[in-house]
C-alpha cells in the first residue's frame, strides 16, 4: 500500500531538485549547484499488460557534463520483488531515452537501507548477466539537520532530513529547528514545507510534533510572529466564509458593510460567537448586537 510517508520521500525530488546535489554529494557523487532538472514518464508499463511504475524520474542536466536519468524509490522495507523490477527500470530507461541510468532508493531504517544497496544480480552457471548497485540514502548517511541556521538556509533538505530520520530520536531536533527557521520565511514558501511534512509524516508521533509546532500550541503561543499571525489568518478566513454561507442559505440580506467587517475581522473568538448567531439572528446586522459600534436595523 502506498503510503504518505512513500510519496514523500521520492516526490519531494520532483517538487524541490534543489536537495539533489547535497544528497549526491552525500553519496560522494559531484553534482554541480546548477543543473536543469525536470519530472520525466515514470510509467514503465509495455504492451502486454504488466503494470509497473517507477516512484520518480528526473532528468538531469548537469552543467558540467551530458544529461542523464535518475529514478528515485521510496523504499520503507525490503521486498524481494524489487531485486528484479529495479534492474528492469534502468534497462527500460536506458533503452527508452538513450540516456544513461541512475537509481537512488530512499529509506528510513537502518535494515532495509542495508538491503537495498544490494548489488542485485541476474545471472546463471556462475555467469553474471547484470547487476544493478542502487545509490542508497537513510538514515546512516543523510545528515541530521538541527540547527535553525542551517534549516533557514536548506528548508528543502531539512525536510527531507526529516522524513529519512522519522522513526529517530534525532527527528524532534530536526522539527523543532525547521519550524523556528521556517516562522521567519516569507509565508508562501513556508507554506509548502508545513503542509508536506503534515502529508508525508502522517499519523506518526513524528507527524504529531509537527503538527504541534504548526498549530503553536507548544512552541509559538501568542508570539505574533510572521508564522502565527499567517495561520490566524488563515484560521479567520475560514470562519468568515462560514458565516456569511450561513446567513446565505437562511437568505439573509447581507450588505456591503456587514460583508466587510466580517471579513474584515481577525478575532477569532468574535468570529465563533457570530458563527453561532448566524443560525438564528433576524437580520445579519443582529450578528452586532451589544457590541461597540454594532449596526442599527435600518427604519422600515
Amino acid at each position: 500500500m502506498v503510503t504518505s510517508a512513500h510519496e514523500g520521500m521520492h516526490r519531494i525530488f520532483q517538487e524541490r531538485p534543489e536537495i539533489l546535489t547535497p544528497v549526491f554529494r552525500v553519496l560522494g557523487i559531484e553534482l554541480p549547484e546548477k543543473a536543469a532538472v525536470y519530472a520525466v514518464a515514470a510509467d514503465a508499463t509495455e504492451a502486454k499488460p504488466m503494470a509497473r511504475h517507477i516512484d520518480t524520474v528526473l532528468r538531469v542536466g548537469p552543467s558540467d557534463g551530458d544529461d542523464f536519468l535518475l529514478a528515485v524509490e521510496a523504499q520503507e522495507r525490503r521486498d524481494r520483488k524489487k531485486e528484479s523490477s529495479w534492474p528492469y527500470y534502468v534497462a527500460y530507461l536506458q533503452a527508452k531515452y538513450g540516456l544513461p541510468v541512475l537509481l537512488l532508493v530512499v529509506c528510513r531504517d537502518r535494515a532495509t537501507t542495508k538491503w537495498a544497496a544490494g548489488p542485485f544480480d541476474c545471472g546463471a552457471r556462475g555467469w553474471t548477466a547484470q547487476r544493478t548497485y542502487p545509490l542508497v540514502v537513510g538514515p546512516d548517511n543523510l545528515p541530521v539537520i538541527a540547527d535553525e541556521r542551517t534549516a533557514a538556509e536548506k528548508p528543502a533538505m531539512a525536510a527531507f532530513s526529516a522524513l529519512a530520520h522519522a522513526n529517530s530520536p534525532d527527528v524532534d531536533g530536526i522539527l523543532d529547528s525547521l519550524g523556528r527557521a521556517l516562522a521567519g520565511m516569507d509565508p508562501d514558501a513556508a507554506s509548502y514545507f508545513y503542509q508536506f511534512l503534515d502529508s508525508a509524516l502522517g499519523a506518526s508521533p513524528a507527524g504529531d510534533k509537527w503538527r504541534n509546532i504548526v498549530t503553536f500550541v507548544n512552541y509559538f503561543p501568542g508570539r505574533g510572529t510572521l508564522l502565527e499571525k499567517t495561520f490566524l489568518e488563515g484560521e479567520a478566513r475560514g470562519e468568515a466564509k462560514g458565516i456569511l454561507r450561513v446567513l446565505e442559505v437562511r437568505g439573509l440580506p447581507i450588505s456591503d458593510v456587514v460583508r466587510e467587517r466580517i471579513t474584515a475581522c481577525t478575532d477569532l473568538d468574535r468570529l465563533n460567537d457570530w458563527l453561532d448567531r448566524a443560525g438564528t439572528v433576524a437580520h445579519a446586522e443582529d450578528l452586532f448586537a451589544a457590541e461597540p459600534g454594532h449596526l442599527q436595523e435600518p427604519s422600515p
